[in-house]
């Protein structure tokens, strides 16, 4: 199907007639939790990064949950979702992985897999997942992780093989995801490896091999951890909010010296070093600062609410801020130029995990303009499949050419939207 924005257009007349938007207030849904002044606490203190470890305190927050989708919508979302699993299963080797670099890969069988354990039309049961299941285990190593020797990419296979697994909530599991739990807590950089708190990599998570830290990788690591059930006071997240804080343009609360000076909310790919965007740099008030952008700020964003960082926190706010200045499904925002596609299916998935664990169906922008954002997200989804059922990204970069793991990509966030929290 054609993704041309006057087509994306039609859809979504088609789509959300019937739903009516309304007349929403030009304030989000939270109210109270867009005012920066109400994240201080009651010290009137912004947290600092090391505070990054404390813990939302309990009943700060009601935990939202999304309501129920409209029919068609809801329908449109099973159908398309139906139409990638189809093109997904036809796909399956005969070893019951799926292609990545020319050879069944681990990694992208777990996303894949995960798609099809969410969805009652498969489920655990099905042939599809139980050879898909079978695929994964035969990756399982001596030290609890779940990886391919020799990759270097361990807390990456881990991470995602470790969400397959949880998906299938069978207890046969349990020992092998308590393992892989362990394992993805001993790679987290602390000090344990001499890496103390005021550390840049403190907390956080790289592909494994002594590998630096990034967000990505982190991110990976707590939603596993929290789709596998860790427990909510395990120290694990509280370092790896102390690394996430530090990948967040925001002075207030990051001691980074890349951070001085204010900052906009967003999240950029690392604190390593003089820390690192993948959307490079930005001219902000005369001076050169690294520049935040979509994917990494909904991570940072998701990763915060897992970790049991609380609404009110400023961290939060800001980020949720930046979110409204930038909502966007037609790019990976704040993404410069000819790379505003890049990485843009892994942050449609992002974006979704994240706007579920926030709870909200409607997300107000900078503008005052109400967005139904599952809808949205399901339109634009729909509008650029393709025929044969699957997703692929053009500007082909993080394997986003290949059609499977975007098709995951995809489908993750289709479910994601359908399934609320």
């Amino acid at each position: 199907m054609s993704g041309s924005p006057s087509n994306h257009r039609r859809l979504m007349r088609r789509l959300l007639a019937g739903v009516g938007i309304g007349a929403v207030a030009a304030a989000s849904p939270g109210g109270d939790f867009c005012s920066t002044n109400a994240s201080q606490g009651a010290a009137g203190q912004a947290p600092t990064a090391v505070d990054a470890a404390a813990p939302a305190q309990a009943g700060q927050d009601a935990v939202l949950k999304l309501p129920p989708l409209d029919a068609r919508m809801h329908g449109a979302a099973l159908a398309a979702a139906g139409r990638g699993l189809e093109f997904l299963a036809a796909s399956q080797q005969p070893d019951g992985g799926w292609i990545l670099q020319d050879k069944s890969h681990p990694a992208v069988t777990a996303l894949i897999v995960k798609c099809f354990l969410q969805d009652p039309r498969y489920g655990p049961e099905h042939p599809v997942s139980r050879r898909g299941l079978d695929f994964i285990l035969r990756s399982v190593r001596s030290d609890g992780g779940i990886y391919v020797d020799g990759e270097g990419l361990n807390n990456y296979h881990t991470s995602v093989a470790l969400m397959a697994l949880a998906a299938a909530n069978d207890p046969k599991y349990e020992p092998t995801i308590r393992r892989a739990q362990a394992y993805l807590r001993d790679l987290q950089w602390d000090d344990a490896e001499g890496y103390g708190q005021d550390h840049a990599w403190y907390g956080g998570q790289g592909y494994g091999g002594h590998k630096r830290p990034d967000l990505s990788n982190t991110q990976m690591m707590v939603e596993a951890l929290h789709d596998s059930g860790l427990a909510a006071d395990d120290p694990a997240y509280g370092k790896a909010v102390a690394f996430i804080s530090r990948c967040q343009m925001l002075s207030e609360t990051n001691d980074r010296p890349f951070a001085r000076g204010g900052g906009d909310g967003g999240f950029v790919y690392t604190s390593a070093g003089d820390g690192e965007s993948k959307a490079g740099t930005e001219v902000f008030d005369g001076v050169v600062r690294l520049r935040s952008y979509g994917s990494m700020t909904y991570a940072g964003f998701k990763s915060l609410l897992y970790a049991g960082i609380g609404r009110k926190d400023v961290r939060v706010q800001r980020a949720y801020e930046w979110i409204r200045r930038h909502y966007t499904l037609d790019s990976n925002p704040n993404m410069p130029g000819e790379s505003s596609h890049m990485g843009l299916y892994y942050y449609y998935h992002v974006f979704a995990r994240a706007l579920q664990a926030w709870g909200e169906p409607i997300i107000v922008d900078a503008h005052g303009n109400p967005h139904r954002w599952r809808e949205e997200l399901i339109a634009k989804l729909t509008d650029v499949q393709q025929k044969d059922g699957s997703w692929v990204n053009d500007a082909d970069r993080w394997y986003e050419g290949n059609p499977y793991l975007v098709t995951a990509y995809a489908v993750l966030a289709i479910q994601a939207a359908v399934r609320g929290t």
